[in-house]
Order: C-alpha cells, then sequence, then structure tokens
C-alpha cells in the first residue's frame, strides 16, 4: 500500500525513538506538520527560533539517544546551523529535516532556494538531498542510521512536493539497530598497557566524558594505583565529588592549579575517553597514554606515546585484573592535599565576598550547589557562567552538566534547558545563563511558558561580555565594546508568564534562589553580579601579566582610572596569586 511520504517519515522517527520535534512550521515543512497532527505519537514543540529547537534536540539526543529539529525553506532550516555543529561536535545523534523548495524550481535562484548538501556538510556526519520518494524512503532510515552509530547529525533535505508525494517500494529496513559492541585493545595491546602502567610510580589518570558509563571502573582502578583523577569539564560531573577521595580537579583555561600541577609531575598520564583541546595545559615530558572509542583523536592534541582504540568501560574491565596494586601513595596525598587547598581558596573567596557591596558570582555559583538537588541537571553558558559551574558546581549523587563545550557558542543555556526539561520531568532542571547568552534568543523563553517546561534560568547579569573582557584584558587591550545594556530580565519573564525575582543584594541571594527551584513551573533569577569580577586560569605566563598590567595602565591613561581601582579591589586575592 502506497505511503505519503512524510507519514513514512512519522513512522520512522517514532520507530527510531524519537519523541518530540523542535520546529517552527511553515510553507514546505506543513505536510510534515499535518502527518505528526494526524499521526498523535510525537510532540510538536514549537520555537521561536530554530536554533534554540536544534540546541533542545541536541539534548534530547543526550539524554534519551536521539533528537529531531526540522526547517523550513530556506532561513528556516539555514537557523538551524549553530545549533547543528554544537550536537555534531558533542556526538549527540540529532536528525535535521531542512524542507525546501519544490523540485522544479531548484537550480534558478529561486525564492528561499538554498544548496543544502553545500550549507549542512560541515556540521553533520550524513547529508542527502531528496529529489525523489524513493530517495526520501531510503534516505530516512540511513541518516537515523548514521546518526545514532556515528554519533553526530544527520540531515535530510526534503522538499515541499516529495514531502507530499507517495512512495510504493521500500527497499530499506523499516527500522533501525542500536548496536553495543565491546571494543577494548587486542591481547598484545592490553598486556603492553598493563605493563607500562605497572610500570611507573607516579600515575595520573585525566577523564572525559567517555568515562559517563564507566565511572565505577575509573574509580577501581585509581584504588589499585593510587591515581590521582584529573578531569575535562565534559567529565568533571561524574569525578568531582566531595566523598571521591581521589579527584585533584579541571585542567584547561578553566581549570585549577592542583589539576594542572598533577598532570606536569606525575610519571605517566593516562587520558580516558577525552579528547582536550588545551594543547598548552598538557605536559611534553611525561608518559602519556590515550583511550578512545574513536582512534582518529589518538595522539592530535598532545605527544601521546602509546595509544589504544576501546571503549573506556570495556577496556578497564579488561585491563583490571593485569595491574599490580601499588602500595606508595605518597604522589596522591600531595596533589589532593594541594586540591583541597584550593578547594579552601575558592571556599574563602565564597565567605568574604557573602558580605560585600556587590554580588559577586563565585557566591551565586555556591549556593547554587547547595541548594540544588542531587540528581539536578545543569546546562551552562558559554563564558563566565561556565567558569563559575567549573569551579563551584559538583557531581554529588546523579548530577548531570553539560554546555557547549565543544562549540563553545553563546546562548546555549536556555534552549538546552528546553529539551533537558522535556526529556527529564521529575528531575530539577538548572540553565546557569549569562547576560549575554540569554540575550541573544529570549524570545524562546516564551517556548518554556507555552509548554510550561519547569526549567530554573539564573541570570549572572554582570552587564557585560565578561569572558570576552578578561581576553581582552589579558591580550593587552582595554576593553571597548563589551558593556552591554539589558532589559529588565525579570520583568521580561513575567511579561511571558514566568515566574521571575531581581537579585541585587547578597542577603537575598540563598532565599530567592531556593524559592525558586521550589516554584511549580519555569521560573527565572536576575541576578545583578559584580561586572568586575574577573577568573584567572590555573597557569598564567609573562606575557599575560604584561599584557594585564599594560592594558590596566591604557584604562588609567583613558581617564578611568576608578575602573582600574574596581576590578583590582573584585579581583584581590586573583591578582595575588599571579604578582
Amino acid at each position: 500500500m502506497a505511503k505519503k511520504i512524510a507519514d513514512l517519515l512519522v513512522e520512522n522517527l517514532v520507530d527510531a525513538g524519537v519523541k518530540r520535534i523542535y520546529a517552527v512550521t511553515g510553507d514546505s515543512l506543513n505536510p510534515i506538520n499535518d502527518a505528526v497532527r494526524r499521526d498523535g505519537r510525537l510532540e510538536w514543540i514549537h520555537v521561536r527560533h530554530e536554533e534554540a529547537g536544534a540546541y533542545a534536540a541536541s539534548m534530547d539526543a543526550e539524554l534519551d539517544g536521539i533528537g529531531c529539529c526540522m526547517g523550513s525553506s530556506g532561513p528556516g532550516h539555514v537557523h538551524l546551523i549553530n545549533g547543528l555543529y554544537d550536537a555534531n561536535r558533542s556526538g549527540n545523534p540529532v536528525i535535521a529535516i531542512a524542507s525546501t523548495i519544490t523540485t522544479d524550481k531548484f537550480g534558478m535562484e529561486n525564492f528561499q532556494e538554498t544548496n543544502i548538501v553545500k550549507l549542512f556538510d560541515d556540521c553533520s556526519k550524513y547529508c542527502v538531498m531528496a529529489n525523489t520518494p524513493q530517495q526520501a524512503a531510503n534516505a530516512f532510515q540511513s541518516a537515523i542510521q548514521h546518526a545514532i552509530q556515528m554519533r553526530g547529525v544527520a540531515v535530510v533535505g526534503l522538499p515541499g512536493d516529495v514531502s507530499e508525494a507517495e512512495v510504493k517500494d521500500i527497499t530499506v529496513a523499516s527500522k533501525n539497530f542500536y548496536t553495543n559492541s565491546i571494543v577494548t585493545p587486542g591481547k598484545q595491546e592490553l598486556a603492553e598497557l598493563a605493563e607500562v602502567i605497572n610500570s611507573k610510580e607516579k600515575v595520573m589518570l585525566f577523564c572525559g566524558y567517555g568515562c559517563k558509563d564507566a565511572q565505577q571502573e575509573v574509580m577501581q582502578l585509581a584504588e589499585k594505583i593510587n591515581s590521582p583523577i584529573g578531569f575535562s569539564f565534559r567529565g568533571k560531573i561524574f569525578f568531582d565529588k566531595i566523598d571521591n577521595p581521589y579527584a585533584v580537579g579541571l585542567n584547561g583555561l578553566l581549570g585549577s592549579k592542583s589539576g594542572f600541577k598533577t598532570m606536569q609531575e606525575a610519571d605517566l598520564v593516562i587520558m580516558l575517553g577525552t579528547d582536550f583541546p588545551y594543547t598548552d595545559f598538557l605536559p611534553e615530558e611525561n608518559t602519556m597514554i590515550q583511550i578512545d572509542d574513536k582512534p582518529e583523536r589518538i595522539g592530535r592534541r598532545a605527544k601521546v606515546d602509546y595509544g589504544y582504540a576501546g571503549k573506556i568501560k570495556d577496556t578497564l574491565e579488561a585491563l583490571l585484573p593485569m595491574i599490580i596494586k601499588k602500595s606508595d601513595d605518597e604522589f596522591l596525598k600531595d596533589m589532593r592535599e594541594l586540591h583541597e587547598d584550593q578547594e579552601k581558596k575558592y571556599a574563602s573567596y565564597v565567605n568574604e565576598r557573602s558580605k560585600d557591596k556587590f554580588i559577586h558570582p563565585e557566591f551565586v555559583a555556591s549556593i547554587i550547589d547547595e541548594v540544588a538537588t542531587d540528581d539536578a541537571i545543569f546546562t551552562v553558558d558559554t563564558g563566565m557562567s561556565a567558569v563559575w559551574a567549573a569551579r563551584y558546581i559538583r557531581g554529588k549523587r546523579n548530577r548531570y552538566l553539560t554546555g557547549s563545550f565543544n562549540h563553545g557558542s553563546m546562548a546555549n543555556a536556555m534552549p538546552m534547558a528546553i529539551g533537558a526539561g522535556l526529556s527529564r520531568p521529575d528531575r530539577q532542571v538548572i540553565a546557569l545563563c549569562g547576560d549575554g547568552g540569554i540575550s541573544m534568543l529570549l524570545g524562546d523563553m516564551m517556548t518554556i511558558s507555552q509548554y510550561n517546561i519547569p526549567v530554573k534560568m539564573i541570570v549572572f547579569n554582570n552587564r557585560s561580555l565578561g569572558m570576552v573582557k578578561v581576553e581582552m584584558l589579558v591580550a593587552g587591550y582595554p576593553d571597548w565594546q563589551t558593556d552591554m545594556k539589558n532589559p529588565d530580565f525579570a520583568k521580561v519573564a513575567e511579561a511571558m508568564d514566568i515566574k521571575a525575582w531581581n537579585v541585587e543584594e547578597c542577603a537575598n541571594v540563598k532565599d530567592i534562589i531556593q524559592e525558586a527551584l521550589n516554584h511549580d513551573g519555569p521560573a527565572l533569577v536576575n541576578i545583578f553580579t559584580d561586572p568586575d569580577a574577573l577568573a584567572m586560569p590555573p597557569r598564567v605566563d609573562f606575557n599575560q601579566i604584561k599584557g594585564f598590567a599594560k592594558s590596566m595602565g591604557k584604562l588609567m591613561l583613558n581617564g578611568q582610572t576608578a575602573d582600574v581601582i574596581d576590578s583590582a579591589k573584585s579581583n584581590m586575592k586573583y591578582l595575588k596569586e599571579l604578582f
């Protein structure tokens, strides 16, 4: 029996496990919209901007294994691109349908015409233009299969007339296949790996997102060899826990001194499931091992001596019986002592700032960590919000933290929270938003309101592009055009029927955040944080110090002495550590 292509698409999506579609309907997308309505098994989420829909679909994929977003002709599907870049780089299986003009209009620069394959090729694992009904029928199954197996985005270009057409003979499978193979290094490689680990005294485990399903095995290995555990930002939430006796913190741009120093002083660093991008923070003299289930990543960031292909859980399960228990724990104790000292310093910044005239963002982040549930899901904007999350949000029982950690886009936290809130309605979802980030996709707060998604948005409102400001200062530029004139975000939220508060005094921070988290429905807390608060990386070279001093001098020469003094006052503890 013949089926319309739009109906076949809906069947494919449902069978693959898709729960909802994020889209702005219109023109060439209307046949699919109608098919979704008639079928009734998929939820259509009407976002205000397709980029927000792509981010939300990416979160569906990150939490549930697959997500779907769509865009109509021309500008509609072009808007998807930034969110799809993020999903593809994060390894999230997203199906994107780029509907487009009818096939008879191709190649003549028609209204809203785009070249879909060229447009999406760089942000996808699979991209095809379906010019006929038969081609579309084949493409749907193949696209989904590519997305789930290659862990990324698959795009199908779908003309409006093809969506409405019928197809009789379908030669491809009617379902998709979620495989879960065991992947480990070979026997000889495992023996070599064990020999290297057994021969080294000071070993550090550096864990990324690839350790998500191997937390128990990582802890067992750390216990057996008395190894400190450092982590990337994506791996942090799984190991940065108060009861983890091996944690030594983050390394990288948002890292801590303990995480950086441990990596530098270890005899052997084992990189587990991380494609750590900050080459400047990696050591060059010690021995390095990298294990990843994507072997093409091995050695492209660091001077790796031994590289192995394998899933971290599978590999460690096979490896652990071959490891000789180490009795010397001096290196672990020394690095843990350094880490605990660093944590005390972070806590002291919070305690002192709680009495300041201005609300310091460190204080806000520490309060969120204190009052959020043990299984809360955090979505984090790129920029200073990510800094405070990196330093103050801890793992606890079953927390999850994510952001645009690979693509580094602004405006991701709020739309990611849409996907997280719909995928996990039983869990607390908290979006840590910068004022610059939330401004970019402000309209999709109305999506949160319309579907009553119970996410809690905490806006770190420092009235500036804070991370850009730091970048300019350490490079020797006076900060310019980083200031922001913001609307009253609380009033904006209230106009969208979202419960909201403004917070301008430290004394009110905890009570209002707690009230917002307890609110039955979406909520926003707009916190006016200190615009002069900076954050220093774990390693600062002389050129950065020189650049910082140079920029401060330029500001004073330009008559901004008061700004320099305010910045110094806000960051005295960090500046002491620099100089």
